[in-house]
């Protein structure tokens, strides 16, 4: 039981260990404990029932995983990487 504070923990995670975090942190949950999580990962983001603020100079407000701007550029980007990469690359 306790309260973890973790400041952008997939910064050194691979896709892999950040799936491997959530187990730990459905754990940790499941004992009790309560996690806040400054992250950038939409992977950490998708943890079911799970609250996501949105910092900005508007202030701060509650979003939907699929509202939030990581969730929507990664799909897009998975959905159809050879479009995006033209996009980015050009010619």
């Amino acid at each position: 039981q306790g309260l973890y504070l973790f400041d952008e923990p997939e910064s050194a995670l691979s896709p892999t260990r950040q799936l491997a975090m959530l187990q730990k942190m459905h754990r940790l949950i499941q004992a009790d404990s309560q996690l806040i999580i400054a992250t950038h990962s939409p992977i950490l983001m998708a943890y079911p029932d799970s609250w996501i603020y949105r910092f900005s100079e508007d202030g701060i407000c509650r979003q939907e995983y699929e509202e939030t701007e990581q969730y929507r550029i990664t799909r897009d980007f998975l959905n159809n990487y050879p479009r995006a990469l033209q996009e980015l690359l050009g010619d």
